[in-house]
């Protein structure tokens, strides 16, 4: 399976480009500099696109690139324009491009680095420094909304910079999905389904990914077409295994078994009580056939058991 991709954010000066070839070559993984890409497609430098077509022109640069290299798929390093998270389409398009990490930095450490450069068309102005402070406070909010990790990298060495991603990226990036009434745990059928709740499931599940290293997140809903939605999310935000226990759903919902079958990850069902020994209805599974495994009658540990399933899958 191919390494999910790379995104580097941060404001002009951060780093991106260093650490972005230092990843490279850790990673074994090819890098682009989007700010490059646009250039020689308009075969003109970021400034003169600037002077002769303004910034709302440039942005539409970024965001058409960026629906492409979506498309690409996974296994790259992107470093981004300083401006590119400003949209928030653009901020949509980065956390489906891949893993986003922002390199923060201080407005002193901005300005010292960059003091002298006229390649920076924003900061063409009497006041550079003033100029850094305002633009990086505009910029913080939509900077780390759309980030999955943040870095405070002033006095950061290069070395603990690139350890500190490639853990990141080492982590594998699971989604847990319980279908209707899972969320009842702990009040509906105790002889069936336990007296745990839902929350023991959530802080069990939790643990596992603390001791494992994964990234997990858990999303329940009662409503079909919010489950779908959510499978298709997994299509676009760098998810690389799904667990799921459809609920009810598994037995008629044929809308689920497509949103399944269109994701290529592992995937893992899970059943709480053995339906194999209940009401015949519960025998038949329409998931299933769309899934790698399917576990049941292992009660809540059977989380556990799919979670490990698709770990040592990825593995081998």
């Amino acid at each position: 399976m191919k390494r999910r991709n790379l995104v580097l954010i941060g404001f002009m000066g951060s780093g991106k480009t260093s650490v972005g070839l230092k990843m490279s070559y850790r990673l074994r993984m090819p890098v682009e500099d989007t700010d490059k890409l646009i250039e020689r497609r308009e075969q003109c430098s970021i400034s003169q696109i600037f002077a002769r077509e303004g910034e709302a022109y440039f942005r539409r640069l970024e965001t058409e690139l960026l629906a492409e290299l979506v498309k690409r798929g996974r296994g790259a390093i992107y470093s981004v324009g300083g401006g590119t998270p400003v949209l928030p389409e653009n901020r949509e398009l980065l956390r489906q491009l891949g893993k986003v990490v922002l390199l923060r930095v201080r407005p002193e450490t901005v300005y010292e680095r960059l003091k002298g450069d006229t390649t920076r068309p924003l900061l063409q102005c009497q006041d550079p420094l003033c100029r850094i402070q305002e633009l990086m406070e505009s910029r913080r909010e939509a900077y780390e909304s759309c980030a999955d990790v943040i870095l405070d990298v002033d006095h950061m060495e290069m070395e603990d910079i690139i350890k500190t991603i490639e853990k990141e990226m080492s982590k594998m990036k699971l989604l847990v999905i319980n279908g209707p009434n899972i969320n009842f745990l702990g009040i509906r059928e105790k002889s069936i389904y336990g007296a745990q709740d839902y929350q023991y499931l959530l802080d069990m599940i939790q643990k596992k990914a603390q001791e494992t290293g994964s990234d997990i997140t858990v999303f329940q809903s009662n409503h079909e077409g919010a489950i779908i939605d959510r499978i298709q999310q997994a299509y676009f935000d760098g998810t690389e295994g799904i667990v799921i226990n459809p609920g009810a759903f598994t037995h008629y919902s044929y809308a689920i078994r497509d949103a399944l079958a269109s994701i290529t990850v592992p995937k893992v069902e899970i059943h709480i009580s053995d339906i194999t020994k209940r009401e015949e209805f519960r025998k038949v599974s329409v998931t299933a056939p769309v899934c790698d495994r399917q576990i049941y009658g292992m009660g809540l540990a059977g989380y556990l058991k799919a979670i490990d399933t698709i770990l040592y899958q990825n593995e081998n």
